[in-house]
């Protein structure tokens, strides 16, 4: 073979630095910073220790101590409209997913048209990698995650499967990628992810950058953990429920603790944005609390809205250790992110980037945002509840939402008490609105939502209705579909498997 000239080979060369350094818009990959998008399931805003003192969260505690804690930011009710928030940047009334959650044998879905965060991050030179929990359909291959812009996955596509089988009502649930992943089967979820983030970083080309997607099970129902983190952080809790919960979240904190210091290891920690998110509030049916706030997962009451979260950087922010108060919502991540990356977020989507709030500590851009708004009639829920936000006001009409067996969920409750006492929360001491009602809350003045003053301002009241309808005018269908046989998993060999729509 005939040996090249010295000009071909420095074209040669050339063409090859571009490949293992790759340029976007002019801005070296490198450069770029790495991005850990952690996402908790059901943890509430009192499931913290600098919230609830009797938990255990010394690693997140340090991180948004050390980071900036995000005081006035909200998610959906529940977990599918928040992971479709996250991943699309549309508030779920506009992408048909803000009916409950995508329940194994529902031919629902993010829309495939819609653009993801990782495909816009890949499309800037980032790897993408998902692990955990999904949650945004899976009854047809494209609607999954190695096909809506990851490069990898690893966790379940369903929701509430137990920690350490990976069943999922009648089904195995747990995947490598496409494939069906019998080898963790056994093991607790929270060690399984946190494994697989550590040699997902270990692999990384630190010269590209990462984007990786850490959704936790922890600490969703059932209430599962090793005996060894309820006797050795949370032995002082006498009420079981609450002690397993806090054991949950102690191993949780600490699978965060493993991955953080990998980060530190590799060097990649040193440009990197961490993000840490609740998908909703706590189910108090279930251990979690949200104390003093009002309400729980599944309603649009604060408790089960207002989510606990911190962002976290060693070099990005000029405002470390301190307390953002600007308002901002789950949909706002991808275009923040994006924004941090270099580029920017598809056109039309309802977040706004909250980059220069977050590294400045100026006002946030946001000042409305819509909770939720629904218009199927589900047993006795009316066929129209919504909330929205404008400034410091807040107007809810029709029920808040309802959580299991119908209870609505509308008070106020004490987190468990060290000594095994509760205090119980009479449902029927507040009634649930109905269909045509409406209250009135200034969310500054009255965070805990006590005193509806719709009476007090009925100016006020004129025209948060007015700007209500007008964000009704845009809702598009919600998309929940009857249960389908065909996505029975007997007919998959015992797993819920994708291809049945």
């Amino acid at each position: 073979m005939p040996m090249m000239s010295g000009k071909m080979m420095s074209s040669l060369l050339a063409a090859m630095l571009m490949v293992v350094v790759p340029r976007f818009n002019g801005v070296n990959a490198a450069d770029k910073p790495h991005i850990l998008f952690i996402v908790a399931d059901d943890l509430g805003w009192n499931d913290v220790v600098w919230r609830d003192p009797t938990m255990h969260t010394p690693t997140l505690s340090r991180m948004a101590r050390q980071g900036i804690l995000l005081n006035s930011y909200y998610v959906q009710p529940l977990c599918s409209p928040s992971r479709s928030a996250f991943m699309s940047g549309y508030f779920p009334f506009h992408t048909g997913l803000q009916h409950g959650v995508i329940m194994p044998e529902q031919k629902a879905y993010l829309p495939a048209n819609l653009t993801t965060l990782p495909q816009s991050l890949k499309d800037l030179g980032y790897a993408t990698h998902a692990v955990g929990k999904w949650h945004l359909g899976f009854c047809n291959w494209k609607y999954t995650p190695t096909f809506r812009g990851f490069d990898s996955f690893l966790g379940y596509y369903n929701a509430a499967e137990d920690y350490y089988t990976h069943m999922a009502g009648r089904g195995y649930d747990f995947r490598q990628d496409t494939a069906v992943d019998k080898d963790d089967a056994g093991k607790y979820s929270a060690y399984t992810f946190a494994e697989r983030a550590q040699v997902l970083i270990g692999q990384h080309n630190t010269s590209q950058p990462l984007f990786l997607y850490l959704a936790f099970q922890s600490v969703h129902g059932p209430l599962e953990v090793p005996a060894v983190y309820e006797n050795v952080f949370c032995g002082h809790i006498q009420n079981e429920t609450r002690r397993t919960k806090c054991g949950m979240v102690a191993i949780l904190d600490e699978a965060i603790a493993n991955i953080t210091g990998h980060l530190e290891d590799t060097g990649l920690i040193d440009n990197m944005l961490i993000v840490f998110t609740t998908d909703n509030g706590g189910p108090v049916w279930d251990a979690g609390n949200n104390w003093p706030l009002r309400g729980a997962k599944a309603t649009m009451w604060e408790g089960g809205t207002r989510g606990t979260a911190f962002v976290y950087s060693k070099n990005l922010f000029q405002n470390k250790g301190t307390v953002h108060k600007g308002m901002m919502h789950a949909v706002d991540w991808f275009p923040t992110m994006m924004t941090a990356a270099g580029g920017s977020p598809p056109p039309g989507i309802d977040g706004v980037s909250q980059w220069e709030s977050l590294t400045t500590g100026s006002p946030s851009p946001r000042s409305e945002f819509v909770y939720n708004m629904d218009a199927i009639e589900d047993g006795q829920k009316p066929a129209f509840h919504a909330a929205i936000r404008s400034g410091d006001w807040k107007l809810m009409q029709g029920p808040a939402g309802m959580g299991p067996a119908g209870i609505p969920y509308n008070g106020w409750y004490p987190v468990p008490g060290v000594d095994g006492e509760q205090e119980e929360f009479d449902e029927s001491a507040v009634e649930d609105p109905g269909p045509d009602d409406y209250q009135l809350f200034n969310i500054k003045e009255d965070p805990t939502e006590h005193h509806d003053v719709k009476d007090k301002y009925p100016d006020v009241l004129a025209k948060m209705k007015a700007r209500l309808a007008e964000w009704r005018q845009t809702m598009v269908p919600a998309n929940f579909p009857e249960n389908d046989p065909a996505a029975n998993p007997e007919h998959y060999g015992g797993t819920w498997t994708p291809g049945w729509c």
